[in-house]
């Protein structure tokens, strides 16, 4: 299992190392080869996720005491998916006012106001943005945790009946052994007798 997790981050490392080549590529390309980079980084991005889903399968799998180190390094590689994927908003943002230049034909007549409040708005969708993806990681951490305390208490619920079985046994080897111990008594009690 962990060595299916070790391919997993391997395949991890490589595919976000290009990914952060070809952000940084971004800013500096123009028309249709600039589109086809945006377009391959998302796909990337996807590959990423999906591979982080697959390590998160398999630490799920791996025995809870060896589980501690390796859901550490799964956050570290979440935590580095998210700085990308921040990353790659900002070389868009780039992108897109260069797109909506050329469409509008930026000519110097768009008034000074109307970039600031652009600018402002655009601020405030990257903020709501990031606290939904906050919201999001919140909630997948949660469901995690939930996940983690059924499994405990399925555990426990096993113990307990393992344990009741036992009492059970007991208390029934019990009742024999005073069945047999009121049969001895009476066969003393008969030869005392006689």
């Amino acid at each position: 299992m962990s060595s299916d997790f070790e391919t997993y981050e391997q395949d991890f490392g490589t595919l976000t190392a290009e990914v952060t080549s070809r952000i940084g590529k971004i800013p500096k390309l123009a028309g249709d080869e600039k589109k086809q980079m945006v377009v391959g980084v998302e796909k990337q991005l996807e590959e990423s996720r999906e591979l982080l889903e697959q390590m998160d399968l398999e630490v799920r799998e791996i025995p809870v005491q060896s589980r501690g180190m390796y859901n550490n390094r799964l956050k570290s590689y979440k935590q580095e998916l998210e700085k990308l994927e921040k990353d790659f908003k900002r070389s868009r943002i780039a992108y897109s006012d260069e797109v909506r230049n050329e469409l509008l034909g930026d000519d110097g007549n768009s008034s000074e106001s109307q970039l600031i409040k652009l600018r402002e708005e655009r601020a405030h969708l990257l903020d709501n943005t990031e606290r939904l993806e906050r919201s999001s990681r919140r909630l997948e951490a949660g469901y995690q945790i939930a996940v983690e305390t059924e499994q405990v208490g399925q555990e426990i619920l096993e113990n307990l009946h393992h344990d009741r079985e036992k009492i059970q046994r007991s208390r029934d080897r019990l009742r024999e052994t005073d069945a047999n111990l009121g049969k001895s008594s009476r066969i003393l009690t008969g030869m005392m007798r006689r």
